[in-house]
């Protein structure tokens, strides 16, 4: 299975050729992009009051507000400092980069860019790993509606954080290619017994959420995952993070690709069946030259 990258390449490979560019003494060029990601995210690249040394990097996401109230503005004046400036109209967070007092390693700074999305999930995940570790109980879950129609639940108790995400189905094979691939999780913690616990719940709600407005429906879907103080430790948060904040993408992500392989294997048997089929077929006797006994020749009707 292929994993989704956790940086968004297009945002690092941009900064990264402006970067490189001004090191190398080149000019400067103007820029406005935009670029969209997973969860309505998206991106912004531009420059301030028209000045083409400073570039003003901005991300939105519809959901900032649930992270605000975990910590998701400490999180990047943290791993930001100085280049957090105001942010632009209409997004959450924005960087302000000079072009011309760039740090030292222009890759790694390019790459931790290109983590802005990864960072404000992490704010959520780091609370509640820091609530398990510190044995806090008592704290409410936190809410993430991450999209329109699907949400995240994070909760700590003293042995375990457990996340669960909500997922819309939108077709009926979907839920089924789902099934299949929440059984590979499972197999997989017998094969790994430090993997984490996944269950998968279809129609109604894990029992962690009675009581909520958790959805229930033909077509939701709830993947709990189970972190135990080894996944949640400081010195492994980090991958853990890195790897559930994109998961709801990358099981629908395989979903698709499942669908587009036995889309295109069914293609490939028809074409296959239809070309027996042809070569099946009678030759067309009808213009076909016959001889009499006689030597005589004429062509049957």
């Amino acid at each position: 299975m292929i994993l989704l990258e956790i940086k968004n390449r297009i945002l690092e490979d941009t900064l990264l050729q402006k970067f490189e560019n001004a090191q190398a003494g080149g000019k400067a060029d103007g820029i406005d992009i935009k670029i969209a990601d997973f969860d309505g995210v998206l991106y912004h690249i531009g420059n301030q009051d028209g000045n083409k040394t400073k570039l003003l990097v901005s991300i939105s996401l519809t959901f900032f507000k649930d992270l605000q109230e975990y910590g998701a503005d400490e999180l990047l004046k943290r791993e930001y400092g100085d280049f957090l400036t105001t942010p632009e109209s209409g997004y959450n967070a924005t960087l302000l980069i000079d072009l011309e007092n760039l740090p030292p390693n222009v890759e790694e700074f390019a790459a931790k860019v290109a983590l802005l999305k990864r960072n404000c999930f992490a704010s959520v995940f780091e609370r509640y790993f820091k609530y398990q570790e510190n044995e806090v109980t008592g704290k409410k879950k936190a809410v993430i509606q991450y999209r329109e129609d699907e949400t995240m639940y994070v909760s700590a108790r003293k042995d375990r954080v457990t996340v669960i995400f909500s997922t819309v189905f939108k077709d009926d094979d979907d839920v089924i290619i789902g099934k299949v691939f929440m059984q590979e999780f499972k197999e997989g913690r017998k094969a790994s017994h430090t993997a984490p616990q996944v269950l998968f719940s279809h129609r109604e709600p894990p029992l962690e959420l009675e009581g909520t407005d958790a959805a229930t429906g033909d077509n939701i879907g709830y993947i709990t995952f189970v972190l135990e103080p080894r996944h949640t430790n400081e010195a492994s948060r980090d991958n853990t993070i890195n790897l559930i904040h994109t998961f709801r993408d990358y099981l629908h992500y395989h979903i698709k690709c499942s669908k587009a392989y036995i889309h295109s294997r069914m293609r490939f048997r028809t074409s296959e069946f239809l070309k027996i089929l042809n070569r099946a077929r009678p030759e067309d006797q009808t213009q076909k030259e016959k001889k009499t006994i006689s030597g005589k020749t004429f062509v049957q009707h």
